[in-house]
Order: C-alpha cells, then structure tokens, then sequence
C-alpha cells in the first residue's frame, strides 16, 4: 500500500514529540511510480526547513506526523575532520531526500555515538551502529539510487530509517544511556497526557 501525499499542506507540518503515535507506526511507502510529483517536492523542502530550523541533521516524515518511507538528511562537512580512508562519503554538501530507503548491507563492526533526536528534545544517548552501510531508495530527481556511506552520515541514515519503522533512539540506547534519560522520558509522556 502507497500513500498519496498531494492532499497534505506543507505549511502545516511541524516536529512532532514523542510520545506522539505516529512515531510508533511503520511508514508506507511513498508512490513514485511516476516520478516525483510537486506534492512530494513541497514536503521534502519544508522537511528540509524544519530540519534546518532544529539544528538537525536528519528529520524522517513519521517525524512531522506522515507516515510515510520519506526522510531528508545533511550532514554538513566538519572542515576540520579527516577524509575517510577508505574514501566513502562522510558529510553531504547539499540537504538531500530519499523516498523508500531501504539499507541493503551493513557492515559488521558496531560503533557507540552519542546520539540526539529532533522529536525527544534534550535526551541524548549511547547508540551502537554498523560504521557503513548501503542504501537503495529514490532520490528527489526519481532516480533510483544505490548509495554508500560510513560515519555520521551513514548513522543519520541508519537513524531516520529507523523512524520509518517506528524505531526510537529510546529502542537502541544501551542501558547506562535509558537509565540516565528515564526522569526526562517520563515527564515527556506525563506531559501528553494532559
């Protein structure tokens, strides 16, 4: 099942908190069969916008209330950071938008990061990830794409897709990590009860 995206409004689309249910859904995919309509082009540019606005560097759709396989990303580059050796992309130079991503293979190793997340503001925590990852998804020209990545930028991408499942860092965090964000998660949950 596809979700058609020409009936949202753009304008309206803000970050939304955990505990907000759509953050728990899995995503649908978006249809592109077509290519990639103005609809499609309208929310992943005020995705882009409410990324920016955030200081963040990845906002997955479930994230500003669609549940859809759509996120939008940028890296910036760290002038100070080394290239990767192995000369696999680290940063982007310019925002950029997936629809359907899916990650194709992973590395092996697990690295630990310290990891925030636009839609539980001031939690942040230890999450363990594959340092390189491939993924295949549609890129905003329609083109099908198979890309590889390693370090931050393949976190942020490991990060979003994980919300089009209904992921949270809160799922991956190692213990230390929920242990220290508890009193902050539960005034989150407190709070959208009232």
């Amino acid at each position: 099942m596809t979700t058609d995206l020409t009936q949202v409004d753009p304008a309206k689309l803000r970050i939304e908190l955990y505990p907000t249910e759509v953050l728990r859904m899995k995503a649908n995919p978006v249809a592109v069969d077509t290519g990639v309509d103005e609809s499609l082009l309208a929310v992943a540019h005020r995705m882009v916008d409410l990324m920016r606005g955030a200081q963040g560097i990845g906002l997955a759709a479930p994230q500003v209330g669609l549940p859809v396989r759509l996120f939008v990303a940028h890296v910036p580059t760290d002038p100070e950071a080394e290239p990767d050796p192995s000369g696999l992309p680290i940063s982007t130079d310019e925002p950029q938008a997936f629809f359907n991503p899916v990650i194709t293979e992973y590395s092996k190793d697990l690295e630990p990061y310290d990891e925030g997340c636009l839609s539980l503001p001031g939690i942040t925590g230890e999450v363990n990830r594959p340092s390189t990852v491939t993924m295949r998804a549609i890129d905003i020209e329609g083109n099908e794409v198979e890309l590889k990545a390693t370090g931050l930028l393949a976190r942020c991408w490991q990060h979003e897709i994980d919300h089009l499942d209904g992921v949270l860092i809160l799922d991956k965090m190692t213990q230390m990590s929920r242990l220290k964000n508890r009193a902050r998660i539960k005034s989150m949950e407190k709070a959208a009860k009232r």
